[in-house]
């Protein structure tokens, strides 16, 4: 009898890759979505890489309400969750509830069902250091600070979150269920439809970008088809439940990215520019504009993280980050959307 999993935020574009991958190993799929209407949209995305056929089921459930979740896990071996917010349009509050308040929702409903594990996706953003160097590597020992005032509400929505999983496993799930953590860098590759790109604009705008230059900001760059093998891996390991797992393949400068993608792309790499910017003229035009002046902390920055332990206990083997960004680029063209 075939497996059943359920991978919340099915329009997401880490999660919808975890479908795809689940499909392709033979495993009977749910997913939600926070209305049944982006089911036509959804399956025709992960359609553009697999034939979902019978083997996905739909399920609608809001990260804010107690509705609809235990319904969707009812019957389910694993799950995945997936699903959290990345727009902090509404303010910190906007992020860490639905967060926070959802990965114990989605805990909860899949102890009472009897889940045997849930991976959860959480972050490198909630494994930093509140003091470090371009030497530090940091492992998944290191948990960041979440009331560092200096930290973005992105950043602290994913550490409040994962720290209110662990405390709910430790003190609540009396062993009804097991939980383990994936903390995934930039995530960038192939995207499966022109309408949503995901964490790839960010390639996207270095091809579209200004032929001034780009900023001094750099990536711990994860393939988002091998994070959705890490989950799977993690989901299934013997020795998994309990742990977390950093997700990264190699760190890359914006400008090595864009020399990457010139050297690669031929032609349609011909506006890039690989010259990087001065911070102060960033921190200066971040004053009008609130995409720059959301990542004026991160200039110069070089945070770096270790997969060992992933690689070893797991045997995870990502794909280089230049492949990563070259297939992201490539797939961002055939798409329409270089």
């Amino acid at each position: 009898m075939r497996e059943t999993v359920l991978v919340t935020g099915g329009s997401g574009y880490v999660a919808e890759w975890c479908v795809v991958e689940l499909l392709r190993q033979g495993y009977t799929v749910r997913t939600t979505v926070r209305s049944l209407a982006k089911e036509p949209q959804v399956r025709a995305q992960i359609g553009a890489a697999i034939d979902p056929g019978e083997q996905l089921r739909f399920f609608a459930a809001d990260l804010l309400d107690d509705a609809g979740w235990d319904a969707a896990v009812a019957g389910c071996d694993y799950v995945l969750h997936v699903a959290s917010p990345l727009d902090a349009a509404g303010g910190p509050d906007a992020l860490i509830a639905p967060a926070r308040d959802g990965a114990l929702r989605v805990l909860r409903a899949s102890a009472r069902a009897g889940v045997r594990r849930v991976v959860m996706t959480s972050a490198c953003a909630a494994a930093s250091p509140t003091l470090y160097t371009d030497d530090s590597i940091s492992d998944e020992s290191v948990w960041t600070d979440p009331n560092d005032t200096r930290i973005s509400a992105y950043r602290k929505s994913k550490t409040l979150a994962e720290l209110a999983a662990w405390k709910y496993i430790e003190e609540e799930a009396r062993g009804q269920t097991e939980l383990s953590t994936i903390l995934p860098g930039a995530v960038f590759g192939p995207v499966l439809s022109a309408a949503h790109i995901g964490t790839a604009q960010v390639i996207q705008r270095i091809m579209r970008g200004s032929a001034l230059g780009v900023p001094r900001i750099g990536f711990e760059v994860v393939d988002v088809r091998d994070l959705a093998d890490i989950h799977i891996r993690a989901m299934t390991h013997p020795h998994a439940a309990g742990q977390r797992f950093i997700a990264v393949s190699e760190f890359m400068w914006m400008s090595e990215i864009a020399g990457e993608l010139r050297a690669r792309l031929g032609d349609a790499a011909r506006g890039i520019s690989t010259h990087t910017l001065p911070d102060i003229l960033i921190q200066l035009v971040a004053r009008f504009d609130r995409d720059l002046l959301s990542i004026t902390p991160a200039l110069g920055r070089k945070n770096r993280h270790t997969a060992a332990k992933a690689r070893q206990l797991l045997g995870w083997q990502p794909r280089s980050a230049r492949e990563t960004v070259i297939d992201c680029a490539q797939s961002l063209i055939g798409w329409g959307q270089g």
